[in-house]
């Protein structure tokens, strides 16, 4: 009986800690998506801001070089003018393929002097608007960089939170680890067998959201990886734009930006196909089936599922639906 006294505590602290380990692993794990989509949408602004400050440098040359082809005929016209030659009204000077021989023809030096004067001043005006958005730009781009840099620590921290977690499980007795380990695979076949079930029944047609959900459907199973959109391995948002990219629908690689696009559905007026978010900010995105059902990459440990719709996903409250 003494062995048996002893013996009990140990059993019953050990249950409750190998599951309040699993539950620090779930949240470390979701706390890690959040940082992942958080650090899309940096990546997403980023790349914006790149290609608007390249469009303003591109117009920025054209205009330095047209600026110094309107001073190029002013000298021309200064030069003609001193050596008293007669010139014609020119009023397309500028875009003349031989300026000087142009200028031989003109009669009316006055009018083009002064029209090109004022092309001059407008130009320089131009350069100096280009210059100034392009230093916007880049200083917001600058601050953007350093957002990601910020989060892709916050990412690195997630990540050695959850090393952390798991050098835990693996300190843990054999006998427990493995049983921990075995309730963890019970649990994810049961929703891998669910999910396929659920899987095979959709039928759907030929509408877009259909043709999106179909494709998600395929995807049942597939690990869950940051940054991921395919063809194996996904992320929420990833796995989304994948599936209405196959549907002919471009969406950007992020669920914060992904709720902007179509119309906004209510919760009571879902539709297979339908774009669900959740978290405030939005860190979350799945896709409703139908029958209650919806089908997301949920988070790292995790594979591409079918589950029923809750207005929460975890702690991250359900914030609107779109149809694409």
């Amino acid at each position: 009986m003494a062995l048996l006294f002893i013996w009990q505590p140990t059993t019953l602290w050990a249950a409750p800690s190998l599951a309040s380990l699993q539950r620090e692993i779930d949240q470390l794990r979701t706390v890690a998506a959040e940082k992942f989509e958080a650090a899309n949408e940096a990546t997403l602004k980023i790349k914006k801001l790149e290609n608007e400050t390249r469009n303003l440098r591109n117009k920025g040359s054209v205009a330095r070089e047209k600026l110094d082809e309107v001073n190029k005929v002013l000298a021309t016209i200064a030069v003609n003018s001193y050596k008293n030659l007669g010139l014609g009204q020119g009023l397309e000077l500028l875009f003349s393929a031989n300026p000087t021989q142009y200028l031989s023809d003109a009669s009316s030096l006055k009018i083009v002097e002064a029209r090109y004067a004022r092309q001059s001043r407008e130009f320089a005006v131009l350069k100096q608007r280009v210059a100034a958005s392009v230093t916007l730009l880049e200083d917001r781009t600058a601050k953007l960089t350093a957002e990601k840099v910020i989060l892709n620590r916050e990412v690195a921290a997630a990540k050695l939170a959850l090393a952390t977690a798991n050098k835990k499980l693996k300190a843990l007795s054999k006998r427990d680890r493995e049983r921990l380990l075995r309730a963890e695979s019970l649990r994810e076949k049961k929703i891998l067998d669910n999910s396929k079930k659920y899987a095979s029944s959709f039928k759907g047609d030929n509408s877009r959201g259909s043709i999106a959900l179909r494709y998600a459907l395929k995807q049942i199973g597939d690990i869950y990886v940051w940054g991921a959109a395919g063809p194996t391995r996904w992320d929420c948002s990833g796995l989304t734009m994948r599936a209405y990219q196959a549907a002919g629908v471009s969406l950007p690689h992020f669920s914060g930006a992904q709720i902007r696009y179509g119309k906004p559905v209510s919760y009571e007026r879902l539709k297979p196909g339908d774009l669900l978010f959740y978290g405030i900010p939005n860190s979350h995105v799945s896709m409703y089936m139908g029958g209650g059902k919806m089908v997301q990459a949920p988070r790292p440990g995790k594979r591409v599922e079918v589950i029923s719709v809750t207005r929460m996903f975890g702690s991250k409250p359900f914030v609107g639906a779109r149809r694409i």
